[in-house]
């Protein structure tokens, strides 16, 4: 196997892990699911750059590499960090208020779902004329 065979498989594995991570109702495994998905994104970018040595323009420089990818890795690397010390500062204080790391099902966004999974009774499209009568 190739090196960058090896790099996509480990790239697939952590954007797998990572998204089941994130499923999950647990805050902090929420957090971890999320820095597997920055890893993951960092492997994509790397993997994306292409060969090393490469010159990102032309065809006769020897050891340039392209400077574009390592610039979006660092961003990735910056914001990766700042939304993980965000979702840390709210799992810490969800810590602090509730002593619970879980995330508890919301009865009002419940509701909702309900109401749009059931069939609207008065949708005059799909309704006859005589039921139209009866209720008016």
């Amino acid at each position: 196997m190739t090196v960058t065979l090896v790099l996509v498989i480990a790239m697939a594995v952590l954007f797998s892990c990572g998204v089941y991570l994130l499923l999950e109702r647990s805050l902090t495994r929420m957090l971890l699911g999320f820095l597997l998905l920055g890893n993951a994104l960092n492997l994509l970018l790397l993997v994306m750059s292409g060969a090393a040595g490469n010159p990102p323009i032309g065809k006769s420089a020897e050891g340039i590499t392209d400077p574009l990818p390592q610039a979006f890795a660092l961003t990735a690397i910056v914001i990766t960090f700042a939304v993980s010390a965000f979702l840390l500062a709210l799992i810490h204080r969800s810590w602090q208020l509730s002593r619970a790391d879980e995330v508890e099902v919301d009865e009002a966004d419940a509701a909702i779902g309900r109401d749009r999974d059931e069939p609207a009774d008065e949708d005059p499209e799909t309704t006859t004329d005589a039921e139209q009568e009866v209720t008016r």
